[in-house]
């Protein structure tokens, strides 16, 4: 879209991220919710983490079929299936009363999640302008955050009060309920404009889309990008957060609660703030991603490395500056948009979002399983996530330079490029392969 957003542009906006605030509450609502679960179902660390892992799995598999959906379908019927699968996930969750049944509520539930984040991104790049959607797009996750925000202490004390069967039937039918608001109030496209032809498309034709969505490597940077940055604040806040404060620190149960909520607000605050920033100034992105990752490194060491009991004055700035992750992960949305054609930037979102939640379900995993065999050792348990960190920094180093290498051909062509940058010594020797 070109030009400026309009009213109505906005109001369906606002109807979308309300679909993903949902999606957000009900997928960290594990969280605080972890250690009933492992009353109410009769498990251990392993079993509990095959919760988080099940769910995000689901959701990392379905993203770039739901890219492919919402490029085939449209952003308002894949959203309206969203809400009714979030909602019965946790209807089912409420009345499940088996391991097995529960396993399968928190499935169900992550394939609506997995519907959600892309259909409001495509939302957003056809009724904004684009130099305003990275932008939008953070304040979309920011928003996200209160649903967040609601499945700390809030959701820990219903639950507490009224038990697990009430409050998870009584979110579960109002989610599916919201159905209504978004078939009447969600519109793919902006008025005046023509729908797109939304031509049944052959597999083999669906499977080239994807593959040149890879095999572009800005949408491989944007992949590794948010790899490495949101599955950290994912994984504490959507599972082991409050064991690890509980178990490890000795921290009461609604205090860790409560600690959660400095990743909300430090990703409300820091969405909009890095978003503006990066759309005023493109060139800033791929440093303000390599600041980030050199700081949850140190914020990692102090976690893992601490004599003793860790002080809430310490958690506190390290959880903060954690939560930054998730702004961080924006800037790999703002690159498959850069990078690949309108008719194909929905199929690049979601291969772009599978990156942080494949990291997610390999960390969460790994945790359980660590915890397992060292006896519910915490912190030889969370090196994990340093390993998968690790990982994902050396990887995004790799597609960075085979971008601006990438850049620098199409710059010397003639053509027109997304974002001005100077060539440094090691461009020079940056390659151009997409088969790794």
């Amino acid at each position: 879209m070109t030009g400026r957003a309009t009213r109505r542009s906005w109001f369906i906006w606002l109807a979308a991220v309300t679909v993903y605030l949902l999606a957000v509450f009900h997928r960290t609502s594990f969280g605080v919710a972890g250690l009933q679960a492992a009353d109410r179902f009769g498990v251990g660390a392993a079993a509990l983490g095959t919760f988080t892992v099940l769910q995000v799995g689901v959701y990392a598999a379905m993203q770039i079929p739901t890219g492919v959906l919402v490029d085939r379908y449209g952003p308002r019927r894949v959203l309206t299936g969203a809400v009714f699968f979030l909602g019965l996930g946790q209807i089912l969750l409420a009345i499940a009363d088996s391991y097995p049944l529960g396993l399968l509520a928190r499935a169900v539930l992550g394939f609506g999640d997995a519907l959600t984040f892309v259909s409001v991104l495509r939302l957003i790049a056809a009724h904004f302008p684009g130099r305003h959607y990275t932008l939008i797009a953070t304040l979309t996750s920011a928003i996200g955050y209160v649903g967040n925000l609601a499945a700390t202490l809030p959701l820990s004390l219903l639950l507490d009060d009224a038990g697990w069967t009430p409050t998870f039937l009584v979110v579960g039918l109002v989610t599916v309920l919201y159905t209504v608001v978004v078939a009447l109030r969600v519109e793919d496209n902006p008025r005046g404009e023509p729908e797109p032809v939304r031509e049944k498309v052959h597999p083999k034709v669906l499977g080239r889309q994807v593959a040149e969505a890879w095999r572009t490597p800005g949408t491989r940077l944007g992949f590794w990008v948010h790899f490495s940055t949101m599955f950290a604040p994912n994984v504490l806040t959507m599972l082991w957060g409050v064991p690890f404060l509980v178990r490890a620190q000795g921290v009461p149960k609604a205090t860790a609660s409560s600690l959660l909520i400095v990743f909300v607000f430090g990703s409300m605050i820091g969405g909009p703030v890095v978003g503006g920033l990066i759309g005023r100034r493109p060139s800033l992105r791929m440093p303000l991603v390599g600041g980030y990752i050199a700081g949850a490194a140190v914020m990692w060491a102090i976690l893992l490395g601490w004599s003793g009991t860790i002080p809430v004055a310490v958690l506190v700035p390290v959880f903060a500056f954690l939560s930054l992750g998730g702004p961080a992960s924006m800037i790999g949305f703002a690159l498959a948009r850069d990078y690949n054609p309108l008719a194909r930037v929905g199929t690049a979102t979601g291969v772009v979002n599978v990156g942080g939640f494949v990291a997610t379900t390999v960390s969460a995993l790994a945790v359980g399983v660590l915890l397992e065999l060292t006896g519910g050792a915490f912190r030889p348990a969370l090196l994990s996530v340093v390993a998968v960190l690790a990982l994902g920094t050396f990887r995004m180093l790799v597609w960075w330079r085979r971008t601006r290498a990438t850049l620098f051909e199409a710059e010397a062509r003639g053509e027109e490029i997304p974002v001005q940058i100077r060539r440094r010594r090691w461009d020079a020797e940056a390659s151009l392969p997409v088969s790794s």
